[in-house]
This record gives C-alpha cells, structure tokens and sequence, in this order.
C-alpha cells in the first residue's frame, strides 16, 4: 500500500506563505521563493527531489491550497486530486474529472491510496497535514528548507496538539541554492 507523504517548502523560520496570503496573493508576500528550488529541475539533486514529488499517484489537498493555486487548472501531473472542504467548490471544478471535493480526510486518504496504487500519495497544505497527523493517517513528511527567514506569515505546523509526534529521519540532501531537502518518517 502506497504511503501518504506531505511535500513542503518552507523558510527556516517554518513559514509557508509570506505575509498578506490571499486568492490573489497565494503565497503572501514574498512566498513565491519558497519554491524557487522546484524550478530548476535541471540541476542534480533539486532536479532527483521534483522527479520524486512528480512521480506520486494521488493528491490530497486542503481547499485552502487547492483553491488559490486555481486547482493547478484541474490537472496536478496527470493524477486524481481529493479536495477537502467544509463547504462547495468556490472555484468551477466541472469540467476537471481528476478532482473530487469532500470532507472526509479518512475517505479522501484511503481513495488516494486505492488510485495511487504501489505510488505515494502527495499531501498538500498546511491543515491538511495537521489534520492526517492528529488521525495518524500521515505516513512520512518531505520538508525542502529553503534559507530564508521570511519573519511572518503561515507557519506550517503552528496548530499542532501539544503531545509530541516522533520523527525518524530518513534522509538528508544538499539541494543547489542552499535548499536542504529532508526526509522524516512518523513514528507511531
């Protein structure tokens, strides 16, 4: 069975998004950096971690992620996308057949995993990932730190329980641009 596996950039401060996120400004100000690294796909290591990331059979993400990067225009890579939501698409999804809005975070993983087949299945979003941590439904995190203190913003993991979740380290690259690719397994 596949493993569900969150893929981040974050500053080394943990900011996600820059200050000022919103549907216009998706990243908050200055948050486009934290992607930098995923454009240069050409260079060794960078380039071995986006084949990765491009190589997953599902997506799980959070409307919040989903929404503002317009549904990656319904097509994230050629792979099926579960939206979680509260409430209906605010954006036209209707003629996007990969994508399938819920609320259920236990069905959208389970049906990512079934379409994923022997593939990872690619969290995003911040929520997202706090939510499958808490329900231990969140198997590995891939964290691309980039070296930059973006200062405030979204941090990834600002409303995590306070009881603590062990990692395992998996593994550790030296990206170009002085990204630090790192990977961590959850200890359950």
């Amino acid at each position: 069975m596949s493993a569900t596996v969150l893929y981040m950039s974050m500053s080394l401060d943990g900011f996600i998004a820059g200050p000022n996120e919103r549907l216009d400004n998706p990243l908050g100000d200055g948050g486009g950096r934290l992607h930098d690294w995923s454009f240069t796909d050409r260079v060794p290591i960078n380039g071995q971690v986006f084949k990765e990331f491009m190589a997953t059979g599902a997506i799980v993400a959070g409307s919040g992620t989903f929404e503002p990067a317009h549904g990656w225009g319904g097509d994230h890579h050629g792979v099926p996308i579960w939206v979680l939501s509260r409430h209906e698409p605010r954006i036209d999804v209707s003629q996007w057949p990969l994508v399938t809005y819920t609320n259920d975070l236990n069905r959208a993983i389970a049906d990512a995993k079934r379409a994923a087949g022997e593939k990872t299945v690619l969290l995003h979003g911040a929520a997202t990932a706090q939510r499958a941590l808490a329900a231990g439904l969140l198997d590995e995190l891939e964290l691309h730190i980039i070296p930059v203190l973006i200062g405030q913003g979204r941090r990834l993991f600002d409303h995590l329980a306070p009881e603590h979740i062990e990692l395992e380290r998996t593994r550790i690259l030296e990206g170009e641009d002085g990204v630090t690719h790192m990977h961590y397994r959850v200890q359950r």
